[in-house]
């Protein structure tokens, strides 16, 4: 049935229907023949006023199949095979159905996200914390992280994230990649002063550990960080910012952070003895407004770390601690039972396109003797630094940077580590796809000491993209 027969129709039911209300109190009584009147013009006032309203429909009607028909369908090519030749022939390509994802729980905000971060490393790679003579790297095209992340929001006061790296070792061999657990945890945030986080993720120790390696401004972490923060853990914190409801135009004014640990690492199902790490971390903010008209800020921090290890447990999760016999370095796992105690301070100051960074850190390892059995190393004291600078030559596009870093691991004497970094940052769309590039030269103090080791110099050129999503 046409759409103008459909709608005259509805014309004569709605006519029928005036008619009958006019005619039956005509027929119950007699009124004045003006009454009639005025009953019958009201009745042809509605049927005009209905009768325009279902023209105006008819005509969106119209114009609404017009527009589909308008529109050629989608052809794509099929290939046939007939027994002796594969013939092409055009289509019209079937519609399929949207595809539709619905979260299972009642959250009421679900987030997907994630990143890829891949680098070209030339020259003496990673020699800047202390791979090279019996830990050298060769040059390499490196899946740095490939990352996929789901965090959300639920109506109770809590949200979460789950994430997952497809860049990370898969524990059968240090030279091949797997999918394995980053950050796992959950937040309980009804009130800002004092939330509370339990799962895996970074322990609160370092500014340039805790923050994001899609934000920093250098491609990788220095080797201070890498030796001496703990990483991610698994374990509980009390976190907040208490200024919030009191004083809300400083809310950012003071951060706190106070968490129990495993200890031992991430992905790690036990502890590794009956103690705990304990971690606190103390952000302040004393300045956050303009200078010379430009948007600016200053921030320090203080951390503080104490925990009792038994032996096994890799006590420099992300980068490398123990001197080796060549002045190299490894990563420290520990021979026997210790107790470590670290303490780091941390400023960063922002005015317009410059930003200056910089943090000492500074950690204590002492032997135990458990069971009676001696500890198998030597206490020591590793200490290490980095300063940061940088601005922006074309603002939010280009960007220069320069570092200076060092690590003295406190093991063999002269072992200290020094580094200079030069670098370009070019945002192509914000953090979210950028390229990079730093130039890094490392001295070694123990090879130069012992010159009949090797080189005392060494150079490296990295390159990375990054893309976020």
């Amino acid at each position: 049935m046409s759409i103008r027969k459909c709608f005259s129709w509805q014309i004569s039911g709605v006519v029928s229907m005036l008619l009958l209300t006019t005619i039956q109190p005509l027929t119950a009584q007699t009124p004045s023949e003006s009454e009639r009147l005025q009953k019958l013009e009201r009745a042809v006032e509605q049927l005009q006023k209905r009768n325009a309203d279902l023209e105006q429909e008819i005509s969106s009607l119209k114009k609404q199949a017009a527009s589909t028909a308008d529109v050629p369908a989608k052809m794509k090519t099929k290939v046939t095979y007939d027994g002796k030749t594969y013939v092409k022939k055009a289509v019209v390509e079937e519609k399929k159905p949207p595809l539709f994802v619905v979260q299972g729980g009642s959250e009421i905000k679900l987030v997907l996200g994630g990143f890829i971060q891949v680098n070209f490393e030339d020259g003496d790679v990673s020699a800047f914390e202390g791979r090279f003579g019996q830990t050298a790297v060769k040059d390499r095209f490196r899946l740095r992280r490939a990352r996929v992340n789901l965090t959300g929001d639920f109506a109770e006061q809590f949200d979460f994230k789950m994430e997952g790296d497809f860049g990370q070792s898969d524990g059968t061999s240090g030279n091949r990649t797997a999918f394995s657990a980053t950050d796992i945890w959950v937040n309980w945030h009804q009130f800002p002063a004092a939330q509370i986080k339990v799962g895996q993720y970074k322990a609160p120790f370092g500014l340039e550990q805790l923050t994001s390696s899609t934000t920093l401004l250098t491609i990788e972490r220095s080797i201070a960080t890498g030796a001496i923060t703990p990483q991610r853990q698994i374990g509980i914190e009390l976190w907040g910012t208490p200024l919030t409801n009191i004083w809300p135009e400083q809310k950012d004014l003071l951060t706190y952070y106070a968490g129990i640990f495993n200890g031992n690492g991430r992905n790690i199902t036990v502890n590794d003895n009956n103690n705990f790490m304990y971690v606190g971390r103390l952000e302040l903010m004393p300045f956050k407004g303009k200078i010379f008209g430009q948007p600016s800020f200053l921030k320090l921090g203080g951390d503080v770390l104490n925990s009792r290890d038994d032996a096994g447990v890799n006590i420099s999760q992300t980068g490398n601690l123990l001197v080796n016999d060549d002045g190299s370095l490894s990563p420290f796992v520990l021979p026997s039972a210790d107790e470590r105690t670290a303490w780091s301070v941390d400023a960063s100051l922002e005015v317009g396109p410059f930003d200056l960074i910089g943090e000492y850190l500074q950690e204590h390892v002492q032997g135990r003797t458990v069971n009676g059995v001696p500890p198998e190393f030597s206490n020591f004291m590793t200490d290490g630094f980095y300063v940061t600078g940088a601005y922006f030559l074309i603002p939010k596009k280009l960007q220069a940077v320069v570092q200076w870093q060092y690590l003295n691991p406190g093991q063999k004497g002269d072992d200290g580590l020094y580094s200079i970094l030069g670098g370009l940052n070019y945002y192509i769309h914000g953090n979210d796809l950028k390229l990079m590039v730093n130039y890094i030269h490392t001295w070694s103090d123990f090879r130069q000491a012992n010159p009949e080791f090797g080189e005392d110099q060494f150079d490296e050129v990295i390159g990375r993209f990054q893309l976020m999503f």
